[in-house]
């Protein structure tokens, strides 16, 4: 997902100035202190800061420093509310365009310890709008940002940028397999995470189409034998596709008890399907995994196919999209990457032991750019879904704080451009898919790297991208 919760609080604003410096109060210099510790990246002294004035945070020093080597550290934009005990101020991350809004408390005497700090990504101000470039300026900026990202080992994968079906920039970057020295190409078929959501949900609405399938209705009406009737019987299917369902997630502990023992989507019902809601349907926005697991077992159920031969069949062929499936993990797939991760805390290794059996409708599988981008024309040409249909399909529909969700797809305004489509990431792979009908612009990264390596450079080319 987009916003991301930053050192784990939520933060509030309320007055805004211009000031570019830390404000000389007891919040002021302990803001700036402590992001001089965090932005020299060396953990001891960064370690001492917080010994000194924030002991509470020792405990996550070394994520800290983890983060600070994918962020590169922070710059100070703009401060937004300034007490002697309080700091809210806008922050930009130096390997990124991202922006997070930050905020700092201290005590009101002795040494004004700090007592609360955080930091969560926002979207960039419309103050603070980057200018549009011409297509062979972002190209150039493109291939730039790129070279800088993978010389610095945080991007290796592939990026496409296409106009009307035509792509303008397609470069690979990176090694596959780093054992085996394999190079990315652009035929690299990269782990998608939740980028399949749009298989998925275009996948239902080939069904609603055909008149199998009804948005309004509850799933239990097709799914007679689901466990937990009090779900079955609320629950819609556009809810399902929105995330407004409340049905939860796949991923946790019991996920990880049972990782490769999910082989089929069925097994995930048995696993999950006595749950009840975890909000009344229909609501709140709370992204659902298990929502989408559940849409594949009815499109199984309706189709009576398969969910992997389904989408093979009614979405990839059609589209063109030869390098697309989801194979299991332990059958060998030519030209499928290797995932490299950092989370765990000992290094770049192989995300070998985070990954499921098989992907399934809320992510998996795997692709390549040039597949992507014949999927967004197959969908932007009618090839997939009627013209009625594929608008009802991307057009948004539920507010997620960054921009609105619409039907498996993001849709979103960024820097005054509209786009749709959606991201994917897990250890070891990040993926973006953004198609802006208005420019006629088409947007693939794709990484086998954490995230956020495709996601910043699908924000750095987004951001910048030649207006209509």
């Amino acid at each position: 997902m987009k916003i991301i919760l930053l050192f784990g609080f939520l933060l509030f604003v309320t007055t805004c100035t211009a000031q570019t410096t830390y404000p000389d109060t007891p919040a002021g210099n302990q803001a700036k202190g402590l992001m001089e510790a965090f932005n020299a990246g060396d953990a001891a002294k960064y370690k001492e800061f917080l010994t000194r004035n924030y002991p509470d945070r020792l405990q996550n020093a070394d994520r800290d420093m983890g983060f600070r080597e994918m962020t590169g550290g922070f710059d100070l934009k703009q401060i937004e509310e300034s007490t002697p005990t309080k700091l809210v101020a806008l922050v930009q991350e130096r390997a990124s365009d991202q922006f997070a809004r930050l905020t700092v408390e201290v005590q009101p005497d002795g040494q004004h310890q700090i007592t609360k700090f955080g930091a969560m990504a926002i979207p960039r101000p419309a103050a603070f709008a980057l200018p549009h470039l011409s297509e062979a300026e972002i190209i150039t900026a493109m291939r730039t940002k790129l070279d800088e990202e993978s010389k610095a080992d945080r991007f290796s994968g592939a990026a496409l940028l296409a106009r009307n079906g035509k792509p303008v920039f397609s470069q690979a970057y990176g090694l596959a397999d780093r054992e085996k020295k394999t190079p990315n190409q652009l035929k690299t078929r990269f782990r998608l995470g939740s980028m399949n959501k749009m298989f998925t949900a275009v996948a239902t609405l080939q069904l609603v189409q055909a008149g199998k399938l009804d948005l309004k209705t509850p799933f239990g009406k097709y799914l007679t034998d689901y466990p937990n009737q009090d779900v079955a019987s609320k629950v819609t299917i556009e809810q399902l596709l929105t995330h407004t369902g409340g049905t939860g997630d796949i991923f946790g502990p019991e996920f990880e008890k049972h990782r490769l023992e999910l082989k089929t989507l069925q097994d995930y019902v048995t696993l999950y399907g006595k749950r009840g809601p975890d909000f009344e349907p229909g609501s709140q926005w709370r992204y659902s995994n298990y929502g989408f697991l559940l849409l594949g077992v009815l499109i199984e159920k309706v189709s009576g196919q398969s969910y992997y031969d389904y989408v093979r069949d009614h979405i990839f062929k059609p589209a063109g999209m030869t390098g697309t499936d989801s194979e299991p993990e332990d059958q060998a797939v030519s030209d499928r990457s290797v995932g490299y991760t950092k989370f765990g805390g000992n290094g770049l290794q192989r995300n070998t032991d985070t990954l499921p059996y098989r992907g399934t409708s809320a992510g998996g599988g795997y692709s390549t750019v040039e597949d992507l981008s014949r999927f967004a024309t197959a969908l932007q040409t009618n090839k997939l879904l009627n013209a009625q249909y594929t608008e009802l399909l991307t057009t948004g529909k539920v507010d997620t704080g960054r921009g609105k969700y619409a039907f498996g797809f993001q849709d979103e305004v960024i820097n005054g451009t509209r786009c749709f489509g959606h991201g994917g990431g897990a250890p070891g792979m990040n993926g973006e898919l953004k198609i802006c009908p208005a420019s006629g612009y088409v947007l693939v990264v794709l990484a086998n790297l954490d995230p956020p390596a495709a996601s910043r450079i699908a924000d750095f080319v987004t951001n910048r991208l030649p207006a209509k």
